[in-house]
């Protein structure tokens, strides 16, 4: 092993001494790093599982795992019968204060670039007005009273953990100063983006620098502060994926930006359409697409970094619910292997409660003033009560603790829809990955066509979501799509809803 192998496997030297429970997870971390600071650089072949395992006096599993996780990310890639290498994705991070971008209250100025040749906008998209986008309003006007609703995206707010937020709230009073309560930085207070920070580097595998943290209220309004700033950069559109949520196509509407429809595939976004599209930024959502339920593999997460870096434009990352994986742990946030072009978005909405409007945005260094000078103008900061709450809920462990919560009681509820659509729907596919908050169930022709599907589901007191409502595919086969949400109805009640949609389309 060279000297510079040498040292750079010494780094991983302390997670092999980490606690039991936490090896695995410090020993990716460490990995991770190694790569993001160049300290294993592109091409460098890694050690066979065993020999490192040997190395480190840990177990073969763990480097295994690890393997298997940073190559789905995009930091290592793996040939079959020719060893696992350093990926080409990641590109080397920088020392917090680096003075890339303005940190201190936003004075920068955008340098006017201009939009992409040939772009084609389309102001507010989404094919359909009504369709709940990930949990957003929508009434199901005319119909039957609604008894089961499977509109997806809304986490059950029953889970909300009232006495540890209580508890939260009498400490955060007791001690926050007369001061503290003036008007805070526009950026959020130092307290929580250094907690978010922490919180968002463990469990997200970002490059989480508190300078560079903006707090929002959420993801709705981190995607209309970089639509203003690109707006005001001189960018006429935004891509946006189809299938996606149609909520995005509405909040960069309301900057200024028209919308372009970029079509995935079950890897995700397909290069040659993204590269035609003219467009120079664009909004995804790699770990858990909505609404399909795919996690992009590791070559599409590289080409699409690669078309950024090509058109020197920016990726938005809607990470809505990365920390619900149920079958391994959540893939890594995009935002690790490019921060300079990567702006990533999260908030508390699936976790604790979309009502308490608490989000935040990684920001890269040259957006960073504009971004805040943006985020000051529009409401002055988001409130100091509630962001000193919620660092002292997160520095506590009250926020992973939330997060066991809620998986565990999600998983059940996936485990039971997904039974109950093999014993009253037989046939149904179900399509994506084990996570979220909703599946995508491919219903047989057979209970259809889907219109009629649909109109008896709501006759019988049951709303359901076609996946055509997301997007501009419009399958011919016969089959029911159907994007169905499931976290915040117990058992029960999501059994009893697929019962009363098999009763009511099994019917001549």
């Amino acid at each position: 092993m060279s000297g510079h192998g040498q040292a750079a496997w010494e780094l991983l030297l302390p997670a092999a001494g980490a606690p039991a429970r936490r090896r695995g997870r410090a020993l990716q971390e460490a990995l991770r790093e190694a790569v993001r600071s160049g300290r294993l650089t592109a091409g460098t072949r890694l050690p066979s599982t065993r020999a490192l395992a040997a190395d480190l006096g840990v177990s073969r599993g763990l480097v295994t795992e690890a393997y298997e996780q940073l190559t789905a990310e995009g930091y290592l890639r793996s040939d079959r019968g020719a060893g696992t290498w350093v990926g080409d994705a990641a590109r080397a991070t920088h020392a917090r204060g680096d003075g890339r971008g303005p940190v201190n209250g936003a004075r920068a100025r955008g340098d006017g670039h201009g939009p992409g040749a040939g772009v084609r906008t389309r102001n507010g998209a989404g094919p359909d007005a009504g369709a709940r986008a990930r949990g957003g309003a929508g009434p199901d006007a005319g119909r039957a009273e609604i008894r089961v609703d499977f509109h997806p995206g809304t986490p059950d707010l029953s889970l909300f953990p009232r006495a540890a937020w209580s508890t939260a709230q009498r400490a955060v009073l007791a001690r926050l100063t007369h001061p503290a309560l003036g008007y805070p930085d526009p950026r959020g207070l130092p307290e929580l983006r250094e907690a978010l920070a922490g919180m968002l580097t463990r469990r997200r595998g970002v490059v989480a620098d508190p300078e560079r943290l903006v707090v929002c209220s959420g993801v709705a309004q981190a995607s209309t502060l970089l639509g203003f700033v690109l707006r005001a950069r001189g960018l006429e559109a935004v891509g946006i994926e189809d299938p996606g949520s149609p909520e995005h196509g509405r909040l960069f509407a309301s900057t200024g930006l028209g919308t372009v429809w970029l079509p995935l595939d079950e890897e995700g976004l397909l290069p040659e359409p993204l590269a035609a599209s003219g467009v120079r930024a664009a909004v995804v959502t790699p770990s858990h697409q909505f609404p399909s339920g795919i996690s992009w593999s590791a070559e599409r997460r590289a080409a699409l970094l690669d078309w950024a870096r090509a058109v020197d434009g920016y990726v938005l990352e809607d990470d809505y619910d990365g920390d619900f994986r149920y079958d391994r742990a959540p893939v890594g946030a995009l935002q690790g292997l490019d921060p300079e072009r990567v702006v990533y978005a999260g908030s508390v909405s699936k976790s604790l409660a979309p009502g308490l409007r608490l989000g935040w945005m990684l920001v890269p260094g040259d957006l960073l003033g504009e971004v805040v000078e943006r985020k000051r103008t529009m409401d002055l900061g988001n409130p100091v009560l509630d962001q000193a709450v919620l660092a002292e809920f997160v520095t506590r462990g009250g926020y992973d603790r939330q997060l066991r919560r809620c998986q565990r009681a999600y998983r059940e509820r996936r485990d039971v829809l997904l039974a109950a659509l093999a014993e009253h729907l037989p046939g149904t596919r179900v399509s994506g990955i084990a996570a979220g908050l909703h599946v995508i169930a491919r219903v047989p022709g057979r209970y259809g066509p889907p219109e009629r599907f649909l109109a008896r589901a709501a006759e019988a007191g049951v709303a359901l979501r076609p996946l055509e409502e997301y997007g501009t595919a419009r399958p011919g086969d016969g089959d029911v799509r159907l994007v169905i949400g499931y976290a915040h109805l117990s058992p029960s009640a999501v059994t009893a809803g697929i019962r009363l949609v098999a009763e009511a389309v099994g019917r001549g």
